[in-house]
Parts: structure tokens; C-alpha cells; sequence
């Protein structure tokens, strides 16, 4: 036999080899066929990701291929059970086998990866596999599979925005330059102002404009944080309307990777 045979499917006997021939290539047309997208373009890798952004529920499709169907099961039912109410791990298809040029068409069609679990790709499939970008990986250990697929399900996740405010000033004084427009003089009275972050300006408690700043100062000099109790000159990117005691509020905003 050209394949590996799945565990599980049936045997036919028929009187002689040319039949026997005839029978297996027209299964493998049909076979190969069902396996193609039919009506409409293929979808992407990228079409996927939009379709995933648009529901409350992400999906990591995977094709399970295995040297036996004992390893097979395992596998599956470990990639199923990482399911969460966040992202669903779905196996698309699991067979024991080397992996086939009919296991990346799937792939193609299902916008799956592939995990071959001590079985390698067999003919053509590599090739296939590289030309239409189909992902194949390749494990020996079970935990090792498990590790990598909760990887990436993480990786489908949109990391967290968590904002922290460093620091907080009160405007005492407003100063009108040339130059450089309006200018708060302020004293920091809380954490650390900082030139690079993001500052808004709060206004009888309520936050009123958010932005950048176009320059920090001690004096004359251009700094890149004051500390608390200590006075500084703030100038904002793009507003001029600043009041004697508005508060500036001084923040950054981290990414932080979501976990399952």
C-alpha cells in the first residue's frame, strides 16, 4: 500500500488487483475533491482572524495525525479538553497515519494546523504544506503538544490595556510664551511626572482633554520626569485652555497578555 491505512476503516476484497486499483483512485478523486473549498474564494489565515474578532468565542482548528490510533485519541482528547470559554480548540480531523497531501488540502480548507505525532509527512505533502502555508508540527511527547497549542491559544487572545498613573500635578500658575503658547507652572504633588507618558487634564472631576505633552521643564531645563514636590513647567500638544488649579494626571497604558 501506497498509505498508511486508519484505524477503523473498512477492508473490501475484490477478485482482482486492476479492480482493486480502479476502485481505490476513484475514491481518492472523490476524496480529494471533498476535501477542496468549493464556491467562492478560499478563505485566509486573515479572513479567519476577523471572522474570530467578530465572535465572543475564538477557535484554533487542528488536524491530529498520529503513528497509532491509541496515540491519536490521546492527543485529541488532550487539545479538546484545554477548551476554554475563550478560545475552543476544535480537531477538525484525527487519523493514525503519516500525513497526507488529502490532510493539508483539509488544513486548506478548514484554516487548521497540522500536528503530526511521531509520524512525518508523506510524497508530496511537504511541498503542499509549504506552498499553500499550512503550519505542520511535529511531537514525540504529549505534554509538549499540550504546551504548544496552549501557546498559542493565548496568542489568539488580544492582550489586556491596563492603565497606571505614575503621577499627578496641580496647575498653580499659567504662563503665556511666545513660542511655545500656554505653559502650566505646577507642582507635582503626587508619584512621578513623566515626559513620555500620556497626561489628561481633570477639571472639577471631570476629565476634560487627554493627550501628549510637548515639553516637561525645571526651569529652563528640558527633563524627562519630575518627582513629587517638586514644581515644573508643562506645555500640552495640540490644547491651550489650562486653568489655575486643574490637575494634571500623568499615566501609561500596558499590554498585558491574557491567559486562559
Amino acid at each position: 500500500m501506497n498509505d498508511v491505512p486508519a484505524a477503523g476503516d473498512p477492508v473490501h476484497v475484490v477478485k482482482d488487483m486492476k479492480k482493486a486499483l480502479e476502485i481505490a483512485d476513484t475514491r481518492k478523486i472523490k476524496e480529494r475533491r471533498s476535501l477542496m473549498p468549493t464556491g467562492g474564494p478560499r478563505l485566509t489565515l486573515e479572513d479567519l482572524y476577523k471572522a474570530m474578532k467578530e465572535t465572543e468565542q475564538l477557535e484554533l482548528k487542528v488536524i491530529v495525525k498520529g503513528d497509532v490510533h491509541g496515540s491519536v485519541e490521546a492527543v485529541s482528547d488532550a487539545l479538546t479538553r484545554l477548551s476554554t470559554d475563550k478560545v475552543k480548540v476544535t480537531v477538525v480531523h484525527a487519523a493514525a497515519g503519516a500525513i497526507t497531501e488529502g490532510d493539508v488540502n483539509l488544513a486548506v480548507a478548514a484554516g487548521s494546523i497540522i500536528i503530526g505525532f511521531n509520524v512525518r509527512p508523506a510524497g508530496k505533502a511537504s511541498a503542499l504544506a509549504l506552498q499553500e502555508k499550512i503550519e505542520i508540527r511535529h511531537y514525540s511527547i504529549i505534554y509538549n503538544v499540550v504546551d504548544d497549542v496552549k501557546a498559542a491559544m493565548e496568542g489568539l487572545l488580544a492582550p489586556s490595556l491596563i492603565e497606571k498613573i505614575t503621577g499627578k500635578a496641580e496647575v498653580r500658575q499659567v504662563f503665556r510664551i511666545s513660542k511655545a503658547g500656554n505653559v502650566a507652572g505646577c507642582m507635582v504633588t503626587e508619584g512621578l511626572v513623566k515626559r513620555a507618558g500620556s497626561i489628561r487634564i481633570v477639571r472639577d472631576n471631570a476629565m476634560i482633554w487627554q493627550g501628549k505633552m510637548s515639553s516637561l521643564k525645571r526651569f529652563k531645563d528640558d527633563v524627562r520626569e519630575v518627582k513629587e514636590g517638586f514644581d515644573c513647567g508643562i506645555s500640552l500638544e495640540g490644547y491651550q485652555d489650562l486653568k489655575e488649579r486643574d490637575i494634571l494626571e500623568c499615566f501609561e497604558v500596558e499590554e498585558v497578555r491574557q491567559s486562559l
